[in-house]
Parts: C-alpha cells; structure tokens; sequence
C-alpha cells in the first residue's frame, strides 16, 4: 500500500500514473471531465496530467471529437518490463517445447496484487475460443495459473490474498465460496498442479503449476489452455498434467543456477 505521508512519495506522479490506467477497453477514449473521475482528481489537475503526457507522446487528442486516447508509446513501459524479465527468457524454451508436445497454447503469468498478469505465451495452431494478450490480467482466486501460484504460498498468504479479492462469480461455474476455493489450492498443493474448468470463460479450461524462485517461493505460473471443445477435464489432467509439472519444475531449476 502506497505510504502517501512519506515526504519522498511523488504524488504528481501518481496522478499522470492513475490518468494512464483510466483508459481501457471500457473506456478506450476519454473527455477531460470522464479522465478527472475516473483518476480522482480534479479537472485542473486532470488537465496539466494530460498535457504533460500529450507534450510526451503518451496521449493525443482527436481533432474532431476532443476526446483523449493512449498512444502506442503507452507499450514501450510494458516491453521494456518483458525485455529486462529474465523469467521470460528463460522460461521460452521450455514453453516452446510444452508448446509443441500438447498442441495447444502455453502461457506464462506472473503475480501482480491479487491478480496473474499474462508475460509469454506460445499459441497452438488450433482454434482457441478465447484470446488473452500479453498483459492481460486474470483474478488469482479463479485461474489455474493464479491457484498454482497460491499453491505454493503459506496458508495464511494465500487467506490474505482471498480476503483482499473481489470474489465476483464469471460463469455460474466460477467458484466464489473462500473456503471452497482454498480447499483447491490445497489440492493443488499436494497434485503439483491447480485447474480451472469454465469460472472465467465458458468453453475454457486450464491447467497449470507453480514456478519457484532461488529462495523457494514461487514467482509464476506456466498453464496450458484445453478448450472444452477438444478436451475433458479428466483427460487433460491425465495426459497434460505431468508435462506441465515437469515444465514448471524445468524452469524453476533454470532460474535457480542464475
């Protein structure tokens, strides 16, 4: 949580900071009224935020509707993370070759809050029913990734995370009952890998297990989507589960001889 009384916090930057996160798929153009609200400022702070960053390249304005936009230079803060991410690097061997022995598509995701935040992936061939780009964001307590990861937490970690989750049911398949979740997770603990089956998106099934760190925790997440279409949850399990441990267990040792 941000220590606003630190003497050393910027609070002009967080506010061209909270401007930036405004815009999204909901709101992909903005007035400066709609930016105020949504930043929670005001419109005269609202207005020098949004010059600064149009004077940076970072927004434009359209002439006919005078409505504000993002400009691809938003992505260059984005690639230069996925750049610098040694886990990325590391990791794309072994999702290419996961890749290519399930045929179907292969995701990193890395803990960010309470949610797992999508940094590789390696797309099968095959149709997939849904698309999560790179960056896109996944609730912790619903996605096989997220689950993974919280696998490998303390318990009282993983409760923390929980309680600070906005439970919010997806599909009427998305489980929302705390203790009901948690017992996944223990599952998964014990499995060495956690599942999702159609809580985010109907017809989306995932399976996935935990990356750890050198000092043991674990920092991501390796998950392979089986559509419904071409699979059961009883047959994903059986005949993906193990490469996908093994795949997590790979990379993990990678990162620990860094």
């Amino acid at each position: 949580m941000s220590d606003h009384n630190n003497p050393l916090f910027n609070q002009s930057l967080e506010k061209g900071l909270a401007v930036l996160r405004g815009f999204g798929a909901a709101r992909r153009t903005m007035s400066l009224a709609d930016i105020a609200l949504v930043a929670g400022i005001s419109k005269s702070s609202a207005q020098r935020m949004v010059h600064t960053l149009e004077e940076l390249g970072y927004v434009r304005k359209n002439p006919q509707s005078r409505r504000f936009q993002l400009t691809p230079k938003v992505m260059e803060i984005g690639y230069n993370y996925l750049a610098a991410d040694i886990l990325v690097d590391v990791a794309n061997p072994y999702l290419a070759e996961l890749n290519q022995l399930t045929g179907e598509t292969v995701n990193l995701t890395e803990p960010d809050g309470v949610s797992m935040v999508f940094v590789a992936r390696f797309a099968a061939p095959k149709f997939i029913p849904i698309h999560m780009p790179i960056g896109s964001r996944i609730p912790m307590y619903l996605s096989g990734g997220g689950r993974a990861y919280l696998s490998g937490l303390a318990d009282e970690d993983v409760h923390a995370i929980l309680n600070a989750s906005e439970i919010t049911a997806f599909t009427h398949y998305t489980l929302t009952d705390p203790a009901a979740i948690f017992e996944r997770i223990l599952t998964a603990r014990i499995k060495g890998y956690a599942t999702n089956k159609e809580e985010m998106f109907l017809g989306d099934m995932t399976l996935a297990a935990p990356i750890y760190g050198s000092n043991g925790t674990p920092v991501a997440a390796v998950h392979v989507v089986a559509p419904c279409s071409r699979w059961s949850m009883e047959e994903a399990e059986d005949k993906m589960s193990s490469a996908i441990i093994q795949c997590a267990r790979a990379i993990s040792t990678s990162i620990r001889t860094l």
